[in-house]
């Protein structure tokens, strides 16, 4: 307890409770940009492979570029193609409402035996024309909100895709040049960590990218041949959304399909489109996911799930989407660097428990 040693401990703790306040201001003021950044990093790994590929016979930035582009151009057709089938499906049922309201009321009227009116329901429940006029108001000052928030989600999107080109395009010298910041026995690690987090994610995606491709081949197909409105991006959107949505993606993908062909003058495309939908997906679940996955990331299907329930309840969104790979990225450092032991036979049996009886 000297002097001496009582400053040296002040100083530490102060210095401890400095880095602890400033790591919580980054937190809370700049978390959204570090996200951002985390978020970045792993779409230039998982852009990794083609730009790789690319990069053998053209400078990395330009592969980047026309690895970028590419994605560009097929999310503009793809939202395009499906933003028109949108439209006219939201036309399709408000043009459809009022004639169903009224079907609604004369089947209720004849079942019932009474003579209940439009006007006289909608008043019954407050819906007068000020109430309408009120509801047609709110509703705009929703879409003005839905729209400024678009607007932000571009420019999001835009930062996001502007440090994932610079992370791809500079990503072997900015590993390079971290590893030199660190000191030789921590330089390997660092680059096994790297190597592996970026092996695991390009793996994932490149399986993910696989099944979507085969998803929406057999689904278009099907969708084709049945004759159902918007079959190529509704077949685009099945393989989609059932392949890089977790956990729910696979029943959420066949929904909008079902409510299409449901929705169409033939109500028996809704019912085929279901059947194929849970058919397919049992194919799918025994025989094409677990060969292509199981080389993908190894992880097995519980491990994966609670880490995707992890991901979005810590994330949202964009946690349940890198879930999977990240925790294959941890589960693979863990058997690199913990060191496992061998299981005696008799390791369970205590001082205490009876001897088992012996067998002849």
């Amino acid at each position: 307890m000297s002097p001496g040693f009582i400053w040296r401990a002040g100083f530490i703790v102060m210095a401890l409770v400095f880095i602890f306040l400033f790591i919580n201001f980054l937190i809370d003021d700049g978390g959204a940009v570090i996200f951002t950044v985390l978020m970045a990093w792993f779409f230039a790994l998982a852009m990794a492979p083609a730009v790789d590929r690319l990069s053998r016979r053209m400078r990395r930035g330009v592969a980047t570029i026309l690895v970028m582009l590419g994605l560009v151009v097929f999310l503009v057709l793809f939202f395009a193609a499906f933003g028109a089938l949108l439209v006219d499906q939201i036309i399709e049922i408000v043009e459809s409402l009022p004639t169903l309201a009224a079907s609604a009321l004369d089947w209720f009227n004849q079942t019932f035996s009474t003579a209940y009116t439009q006007e006289e329901i909608l008043a019954q429940v407050g819906l007068d024309q000020a109430a309408i006029q009120s509801i047609a108001t709110e509703a705009a000052k929703g879409i003005f909100g839905f729209a400024t928030s678009l607007l932000g989600g571009l420019f999001g999107l835009f930062t996001l895709g502007l440090i994932a080109f610079y992370l791809s395009a500079d990503g072997p010298r900015l590993r390079k040049y971290i590893a030199s910041m660190l000191p030789s026995g921590s330089q390997s690690v660092f680059l096994n960590v790297w190597d592996i987090t970026a092996d695991k994610t390009g793996r994932y995606v490149a399986a993910r990218v696989i099944l979507a491709a085969v998803n929406s081949f057999f689904s278009g197909i099907v969708f084709a041949v049945i004759g159902l409105p918007y079959w190529l991006p509704l077949a685009l959107w099945t393989g989609i959304v059932a392949q890089f949505v977790p956990t729910i993606g696979t029943y959420i993908s066949i929904i909008l399909p079902t409510l299409v062909g449901l929705l169409s003058g033939n109500p028996w495309l809704g019912v085929i489109v279901l059947a194929y939908g849970l058919i397919y997906q049992q194919i799918e679940n025994l025989t094409i996911e677990p060969r292509i996955s199981a080389k993908a990331v190894d992880v097995h299907p519980a491990y994966g799930f609670v880490s995707v329930l992890l991901g979005a309840a810590l994330f949202g969104v964009a946690g349940a989407l890198l879930a999977v790979p990240v925790g294959a990225m941890v589960l693979a450092l863990t058997q690199t660097y913990v060191k496992r032991h061998a299981v005696t036979e008799d390791a369970g049996v205590t001082s205490g428990d009876p001897p088992e009886p012996a067998t002849d």
